[in-house]
């Protein structure tokens, strides 16, 4: 596994070795090992998979202490326009994104540590999103910001169609207006 400190160091980006041959392909997607020898002690607790259509947004989410959240994601199909947002008040990159693509074809992975909002946008048909949580969910201490705050200045892709974003995620607050 390659693993690349990104804009935001403590976010990393993750590309598994891809051992293929006329059967198909074979990966390690988590290994604690060596997770443990490039920074990333987070211990892993929950399984998530979400299923989307193409034009399907979601986030920007995250969950409050004492029940944040650390995510390792990733895409087994499809491709999805991928978020992250730095809310940690004392870092040098408050209120920062990254964005990037995740596909079935890059197998590409990421590191979310606590302290950030995440969302994505699905850019392709049928998309299977799995990721990797360190704490459970917990609807109480579940928080978001708006997918279009003017000031995280995120550069959405143009589908040619609106976005299918939940009620829910479509009346989240700005980053400016979380406590």
């Amino acid at each position: 596994m390659k693993f690349t400190k990104l804009k935001i160091p403590d976010v990393v980006l993750i590309e598994p070795k891809i051992l293929k041959d006329s059967r198909g392909f074979f990966y390690e997607f988590y290994h604690q090992v060596e997770f443990e020898k490039n920074g990333i002690r987070t211990k892993f607790v929950q399984d998530n998979y979400s299923v989307s259509s193409r034009g399907v947004l979601r986030g920007l989410h995250f969950q409050v202490e004492p029940k944040a959240q650390a995510k390792l994601i990733r895409v087994t199909r499809g491709e999805v326009f991928d978020v992250v947002v730095d809310l940690r008040k004392n870092s040098k990159t408050f209120g920062c994104s990254l964005n990037m693509i995740l596909s079935e074809e890059n197998r590409k992975m990421l590191y979310v540590p606590i302290g950030f909002a995440h969302g994505y946008l699905v850019l392709k048909g049928r998309t299977e999103f799995q990721y990797k949580v360190s704490d459970f969910y917990s609807p109480e201490h579940e928080r978001g910001i708006i997918w279009n705050d003017p000031d995280l200045r995120i550069p959405w892709a143009n589908l040619g169609m609106d976005y299918l974003i939940s009620k829910k995620d479509r009346l989240l607050t700005r980053l400016k207006d979380i406590q």
